[in-house]
């Protein structure tokens, strides 16, 4: 008898637990906090490392515990300063203002070619959009000796002209991806169109004055997509860049960590990484609110 109350007992417990909704969201609550503390701590932690690695005192790649036990600001200081093996500053400027250009470039085209396909309605509109999407699915990577030699035969692989080959290659391609931009024009009423044309406005002055304030989360989006494309690029620029003169930012990353330089300039490497992140932390942090708004804005269109 005393079993068969403390089963019914037991039973009764499991039952309403289950059928507490509180006590469930309550354990539903901790399981979710528990799991997101996890995965902040693993992706946080290689941040602070590197952080604190750019302030190293040990110059090389090997300490003894994990976190340096000795810091200076040395290597901030020589890696703008100490330029006979490196000119970082140089390659910083240089990635910025092709960063730059090609954000402007990019947003530009996108702009205009998303506007062409979704305002407007002419022959072989559907066939060109078709075409754009499966040779977007082919990897960049397969053009990239034809493109080498093509700007080789332009003259564009020395000097000056390797930094408006990159401006070039990272922008030639940007009309083609309109996608994402298309969907979200998609979603603005036609009706906004057909107002500003009664009203006597051109094509110019509707594409000006109402489609791009209204997409602007979305410009957003897209210049942030357009800057970080050539500022972390390492497989183009690689292929194109033949001497440290021309180096990008990933490309000197990528030389401080060869055998020949490791152990001088590890820490500063370190310090590099953290350099070159502020500019997008900066834009994400600016850009917050409206990369938000865009997000939504591209799942609803």
């Amino acid at each position: 008898m005393s079993h068969a109350m403390q089963a019914a007992s037991q039973d009764s417990g499991k039952i309403s637990f289950l059928r507490d909704q509180r006590k469930r969201r309550i354990v539903g609550d901790i399981l979710s906090h528990l799991l997101l503390a996890a995965l902040a701590v693993v992706w946080v932690i290689p941040i602070v490392w590197v952080v604190l690695e750019s302030f190293n005192k040990n110059t090389g790649p090997y300490n003894e515990t994990f976190f340096p036990t000795e810091y200076t600001l040395d290597n901030y200081v020589q890696l703008f300063t100490d330029k006979h093996v490196l000119d970082f500053p140089a390659m910083f400027m240089r990635t910025l203002l092709i960063a730059v250009v090609v954000c402007v470039i990019n947003v530009f085209f996108v702009l205009c070619v998303a506007f062409c396909m979704s305002r407007l309605r002419f022959r072989f509109r559907k066939t060109f959009m078709n075409v754009v999407l499966v040779m977007g699915m082919f990897p960049g990577i397969m053009s990239v000796v034809a493109i080498y030699f093509i700007l080789k035969a332009m003259g564009l692989t020395q000097g000056i002209g390797v930094t408006i080959a990159l401006i070039l290659v990272y922008s030639a391609g940007a009309g083609a991806g309109f996608y994402v931009m298309k969907g979200y024009m998609d979603t603005i009423p036609m009706s906004l169109d057909e107002a500003a044309y009664l009203d006597g406005c051109t094509r110019w002055q509707v594409f000006t004055k109402i489609t791009i304030p209204v997409c602007k989360p979305m410009l957003v989006y897209q210049a942030l997509t357009a800057f970080l494309g050539p500022w972390l690029d390492f497989v183009m620029a690689k292929a194109i860049c033949r001497t440290q003169d021309n180096y990008t930012v990933a490309l000197g990353l990528y030389q401080m960590l060869t055998r020949e330089y490791l152990n001088d300039w590890f820490a500063r490497f370190a310090a590099a990484a953290v350099v070159i992140s502020i500019p997008i932390a900066i834009l994400f942090i600016v850009m917050q609110k409206y990369y938000q708004e865009s997000m939504s804005g591209a799942v609803k269109g």
